[in-house]
Formats: C-alpha cells, structure tokens, sequence
C-alpha cells in the first residue's frame, strides 16, 4: 500500500492532517490481512491485541471529533455501550465483532472526524464541549492528540504484529 503524502512544507493545517492520515493508515496496514483468530491474538502479558486497537481508535475518533469537538451524538455501537460497567468496552467486545465490521468502524469513524475537520477553517477553533475544569479544546489540540495517540498505537500493533507473524516494519510517508 502507498502512504499517505506528508508534505515537507506544507500549511501546519496540512502538515498535521497528513501525519494523522499516515498513522491512520499504518495501524490499518498493521492489522490487515490476517485471520480473525490473528486479528484477536493478545501478546502475553497484555490482552490487547489488534482487533481492540482497532476499535480502540474507532470510539477514540468519534469520542475528540464528533462528541467532543463538534458536540453531536456519538454513534453507535458508542452510543449505547455500558461504559459504566466496562470501562473498556471497545477492547473487550472487539473479538466478538467480525473482522471486517471492524475495518468498516473504524473507516467510518475516520471519514466523520474527517468531514467534521473540512468544516473547520481555523486551527483555533474551540470545542463545542468542554473540560471538567471548564476549558475547552482547540481543533489544533486534538488534532495533536489523535496524532500522539494512533502513533502511539501503532507501536503496540508493531509488537502484536510481529509476534503473530514476524512482519515488522512500516511504509514510508510519500514525499513531492
């Protein structure tokens, strides 16, 4: 698969849509092509495997873009999770959902945020929610987050990747 183009000198808006659209990708790339008892394979000690990441970021997407950000109702399967009795839901529930409903949350959480980001102009925009504190989050900030936090992902996904089948490595990000 090509990676996402990251421009050298680019606008920061650019610049930091490309390195989320890169990550995005690599942890999409890190888990594609394997079985779903793979997909559902956990690392000893950890119980993460790459299913759960997967819709670990599905939920994480929506959560910043389209709850907190943009202040719509989260979607389902989100909406109606009992997040109070399991905290972590999206990991655990991950191998009972099929591979490719997987994928397809994931892609359709990706293409919300990304609607949700075309409809901003200026990298400053506050969050429509706010934080216990009461502050609220900059466009910019989230963006950053997701940016730290699926390539944060993605390291996990190395590990988990190459115990399952020894594939290590990553694409590298297209240059103009």
């Amino acid at each position: 698969m090509d990676a996402p183009y990251i421009p050298r000198q680019g606008s920061e808006r650019d610049t930091l849509i490309a390195f989320l659209d890169y990550h995005r990708e690599l942890l999409i790339d890190k888990a594609s092509g394997l079985t779903d008892e793979q997909l559902h394979t956990a690392v000893t000690p950890s119980s993460l495997t790459l299913g759960g990441l997967i819709n670990h970021m599905a939920v994480v997407e929506d959560s910043w873009f389209t709850d907190d950000f943009a202040g719509d109702s989260i979607p389902e399967p989100w909406a109606s999770a009992p997040w109070d009795d399991d905290r972590d839901w999206e990991l655990s529930t991950a191998p009972d959902v099929p591979t490719t409903e997987l994928f397809q949350r994931y892609r359709d959480a990706i293409a919300r945020s990304d609607a949700i980001l075309a409809s901003v102009d200026d990298l400053g925009s506050l969050s429509h929610k706010t934080h216990p504190d009461g502050d609220e989050w900059s466009i910019r900030w989230i963006l950053i987050h997701l940016i730290e936090e699926t390539a944060r992902h993605c390291g996990h996904a190395d590990f988990i990747r190459e115990s399952i089948d020894g594939s290590v490595g990553d694409f590298r990000p297209q240059e103009g």
